[in-house]
Formats: C-alpha cells, sequence, structure tokens
C-alpha cells in the first residue's frame, strides 16, 4: 500500500479514517511518552509532598519543648505549607497538560486506551491534599 492510497488530512486538519501500523505504533510510543512524563512529575511531587509533611512532623515532636523561642524567617509549618502547595500545584499543572494533550492525541486519531498514570496522579493528589489539610488543622 503506498502512501497515496492513505487517506489523507483535508485542510481543515480533519483526521485520516484508518492509519498504517507505523502510524499507530508512533501513536502508541506518544503516548505512552506523555504517560512517563506525568509519572515523573507524579514522582516529583510526591517527593516535594512527603519531604514537606515530614520536615512539619520532625519539628514538631521536636519543639514540643523549646528551650528558646526561635526567631526565623520562616518556620517549619510555614516551610511545609510551600513545599506542600509546590508539589500539589506542579502535579496539577502536570495533570492537566497530560489531559489536553491526550485529548488534542483523541481528537486527531480516534478514542484512544485511558491513561493509568492519570488515575495514579489523582491518587498522589489526594494524599497530598490530606497531607496540606493536616498541616493546616494543626497550627
Amino acid at each position: 500500500m503506498s502512501s497515496a492510497d492513505l487517506p489523507q488530512n483535508d485542510v481543515l486538519g480533519s483526521p485520516p479514517h484508518k492509519t498504517n501500523d507505523a502510524t499507530r505504533l508512533a501513536l502508541s510510543r506518544t503516548i505512552l511518552a506523555h504517560d512517563r512524563t506525568l509519572m515523573a512529575w507524579v514522582r516529583t511531587s510526591t517527593s516535594m509532598i512527603s519531604f514537606g509533611f515530614t520536615i512539619y512532623k520532625f519539628f514538631q515532636f521536636e519543639l514540643k519543648t523549646p528551650a528558646e523561642p526561635a526567631h526565623h524567617l520562616i518556620g517549619p509549618r510555614g516551610f511545609a505549607l510551600i513545599m506542600i502547595s509546590t508539589g500539589l500545584t506542579g502535579l496539577l499543572l502536570a495533570a492537566i497538560q497530560h489531559r489536553s494533550s491526550l485529548k488534542l492525541l483523541r481528537d486527531m486519531y480516534g478514542d484512544q486506551p485511558r491513561s493509568v498514570a492519570g488515575i495514579v496522579g489523582w491518587f498522589v493528589a489526594l494524599l497530598g491534599v490530606l497531607a496540606l489539610i493536616a498541616v493546616l488543622v494543626r497550627a
């Protein structure tokens, strides 16, 4: 089958009705690359969220009986809030980008399988929100 036999996109960019094997494999690689990118963001966000929460809990136990009041620009609680919020914001932005990229691919090439990486991202975001609430409530 030559490239002349394959349906081409029209001027408006409508997707072809049939794709060859090379296009399907390229599409699969592209989707997997988007999933790997989201999982890298999930890993980074998880590290930031857990590091912020760990710092908060460590200093909460360490400063139970402070010998002298500490005068710092930012305390452990503030640092934890910044780290957890940064992790959640990064994860949210990565999830939005992942979703829009997959939507574009679905619009161009038809329905594609759902991403497990997106589900994992939402679970990590839920845990991050719970950590943020725990730090905010324990003022």
